[in-house]
């Protein structure tokens, strides 16, 4: 279920945030920890699902660095379920998030077509919210705990309606084309070769029918 609804950010004092991190710790199972520094900002780890319906660009070898996707660049799916780990603090940003999480793994597209979500149970009922790009994960994750059921991080395209295709560049529309011809392709030959076995079948039995008796 996708709600919009918002929860107000609690301001917590030093002495709160050391108490809850001291509380986080004691209940984390995979060593993600969290650290807090002299100067009251935290750091930790979050992980984030990639839940992406369309294609991603990965920048090739040749144009790493470079700002804008070239041509060298490829287009394909992500695998269904795969979680990335995120070591970052408290005042980065969902969009900070997005294009760090962008930027490890090269990906060329802009950060502006994906947003993050929030996933919670609440009433045995499992919540999703998009989140704002002003909000911060880690204070998220801090608040809710260490415990995946109850607080996860997912990685999204925006919605169709919302996707601003000006923020794509010619490489990347031109790889998505590409992708689309050849799952076209494929879908038409796996129809051809279903209607060539059906249209054997028919040919042999009419053979054994019109056999003289």
């Amino acid at each position: 279920k996708d709600v919009q609804e918002r929860e107000p950010h609690v301001y917590l004092s030093k002495e709160e945030v050391k108490e809850k991190i001291q509380s986080y710790n004691s209940s984390v199972t995979d060593k993600l920890k969290m650290t807090l520094n002299a100067n009251g900002i935290y750091t930790g780890f979050i992980k984030v699902q990639l839940e992406l319906c369309r294609p991603i660009t990965v920048q090739s070898s040749q144009s790493q660095g470079r700002c804008a996707p070239s041509s060298q660049d490829t287009a394909f799916y992500l695998p269904e379920d795969c979680v990335n780990t995120l070591h970052i603090s408290s005042t980065n940003t969902v969009r900070e998030v997005i294009e760090a999480l962008l930027k490890k793994f090269f990906v060329a597209d802009n950060p502006a077509k994906f947003a993050l979500y929030k996933r919670c149970h609440k009433e045995d009922q499992v919540y999703t919210c998009k989140l704002s790009d002003r909000e911060h994960p880690l204070y998220l994750r801090l608040v809710a705990g260490p415990k995946t059921e109850m607080l996860s991080f997912v990685l999204r395209e925006h919605e169709t309606g919302e996707v601003m295709w000006e923020a794509f560049s010619i490489p990347e529309l031109q790889n998505f084309l590409r992708i689309l011809d050849k799952e076209e392709n494929d879908q038409l030959q796996i129809l051809k070769n279903r209607y060539a076995a059906y249209r054997g079948k028919l040919e042999e039995a009419l053979r054994g029918v019109l056999k003289p008796g």
